[in-house]
């Protein structure tokens, strides 16, 4: 895919089609956020009248290849923090960026973390293709309000990761018919950090403003949160191709990706906006979930505003 005008005053991703089990379904991803596109008409997210992912949602955790407990700690965390309860969350928290989809039709969308399946020993090989996250995804019995979400650690390739995609999200269908939902990202901090863990990483192109300092110490990790939000986010409001997305649906705009870039009030092509920063550590953040965690999370497109919608 080829690189676009990194200095359009807004960034939107072109996101890319892959194939699932037994048909070819177009597949929604997290964006190489070098990626850029000069979007002229009015940023409005059409419904299609497909279904959405409401009510009580649990993620089951794939962790393919080698993670640290403090890495795996600190994405638990995050999507721990998607779930939280809290009736009254603070503007700042993780909970009520999450809260912007319950404006999308049918009501809210309740994360919480279901199984963990430890796959230090690479069972399919280091070199991954979408047959083969399907493979993973679909190993699990078949169960109803259920997402397998894929994570491959830095030493794990993917087709078109760093290429065109930071992580994605697709369904399938499996041989009894049930549809299966799942979500992969991976670890860019050797293969693309300057792609997929901006604005923690120098740019690989566009302006070169300085790289903001990672609320958990790790770049990769860290950017991995950006991605796994933007493919939660996408994957609730447009699991199967005909919820809500601006542009072809081998291609969408949804509702993250849409918003690519933006991280704060202020935000321009090469600057993410003004954003929290930690007086301590300087590292630069937007919400605080559980137990504390601090992290940078993306605008997200509200439909009650029809704008993207920071959450400082």
């Amino acid at each position: 895919m080829p690189l676009l005008n990194p200095f359009s005053f807004l960034l939107f991703f072109i996101l890319s089609t892959c194939c699932v089990l037994n048909l070819s379904n177009a597949t929604s991803r997290a964006p190489n956020r070098m990626l850029a596109l000069v979007q002229d008409q009015p940023l409005v997210l059409k419904y299609h009248k497909g279904t959405l992912l409401k009510g009580n949602i649990t993620l089951h955790l794939l962790w393919y290849g080698t993670f640290t407990s403090t890495q795996r700690s600190i994405l638990i965390d995050f999507v721990e923090s998607l779930g939280s309860t809290s009736s009254s969350p603070t503007p700042s928290s993780v909970s009520s960026w999450w809260r912007t989809t319950e404006n999308y039709r049918g009501g809210p969308c309740t994360l919480v973390v279901g199984s963990q399946t430890l796959d230090g020993n690479y069972s399919l090989g280091k070199s991954l293709n979408t047959d083969k996250l399907l493979a993973l995804a679909s190993k699990a019995n078949y169960e109803a309000h259920v997402v397998h979400v894929i994570m491959t650690s830095a030493d794990v390739a993917v087709e078109d990761f760093c290429m065109n995609q930071c992580g994605t999200h697709g369904w399938g269908k499996r041989k009894d018919g049930e549809r299966v939902a799942y979500a992969w990202v991976g670890n860019p901090i050797t293969q693309c950090p300057g792609q997929c863990a901006w604005p923690f990483h120098q740019p690989i192109y566009g302006p070169q403003t300085p790289p903001l300092v990672a609320p958990n110490v790790d770049v990769g990790v860290d950017g991995m949160v950006i991605n796994l939000a933007t493919v939660l986010a996408g994957l609730v409001t447009n699991p199967f191709e005909d919820g809500y997305y601006q542009g072809p649906p081998s291609a969408p705009l949804e509702a993250v990706s849409a918003c690519t870039g933006i991280f704060g009030k202020g935000a321009y092509p090469g600057y993410p906006g003004n954003v929290l920063v930690d007086k301590t550590t300087g590292a630069s953040y937007n919400a605080v979930g559980v137990r504390g965690r601090k992290f940078l999370l993306p605008a997200m497109w509200d439909p009650l505003s029809s704008s993207c919608k920071p959450i400082v």
